[in-house]
């Protein structure tokens, strides 16, 4: 029997695919930093499924405190490789190991539709911020990078969690390639 938790068996491919120069170029990442950060002050961040710490990089790199969860062990030490300055922890975006309003920004970076319970992921990214919850996902259209159409999230999908999870006057910006939430506690 696999004992390994379901979190750690989704992710299937080679972590290097992760920090591709094509995917970086997708992820916009100094155009999402940007987003998570507008009107925020030095925030402490937490990068919720880290993976191997790519936005976790970017904000250590921006002069910010960077907490990384990520359920996978193999790739939180990819991430620690890449971002010396951010702290790392093993553990689920459904069940975040923290006090409630310890963070001022939450951001989950292609997770939302990887948690077995949206739902509670968002409810927990709530609890844990101060400010703002950010979230990064695949559109939900065919693309040749990215999980498969029925993993992805509907724009309304997202939305509708995010208003059953509390949060206020939720936002939605479409980038080039990713939608990006931007979502305040209520």
């Amino acid at each position: 029997m696999d004992d390994t938790p379901a979190h750690e068996r989704r992710f299937r491919g080679e972590a290097d695919r992760l920090r591709s120069d094509d995917r970086l170029a997708r992820l916009e990442v100094p155009r999402v930093v940007a987003l998570c950060l507008e009107g925020l002050t030095r925030p402490r961040v937490l990068d919720v499924g880290t993976g191997t710490g790519v936005f976790a990089e970017a904000f250590a790199a921006a002069g910010l405190e960077v907490v990384g969860l990520d359920p996978n062990a193999e790739l939180l030490a990819i991430a620690r490789a890449h971002a010396p300055g951010a702290d790392f922890e093993r553990g689920t975006a459904e069940a975040l190991p923290f006090p409630d309003r310890s963070f001022d920004l939450v951001f989950l970076g292609h997770v939302l539709h990887e948690t077995d319970e949206p739902l509670r992921a968002l409810e927990e990214a709530r609890r844990v911020a101060r400010a703002r919850v950010a979230v990064l996902e695949w559109p939900y259209e065919e693309q040749e990078q990215g999980p498969p159409l029925a993993h992805r999230l509907r724009i309304d999908t997202v939305l509708n969690l995010a208003a059953r999870a509390g949060f206020a006057g939720p936002e939605h910006h479409r980038l080039t390639h990713m939608d990006f939430y931007r979502l305040t506690p209520g």
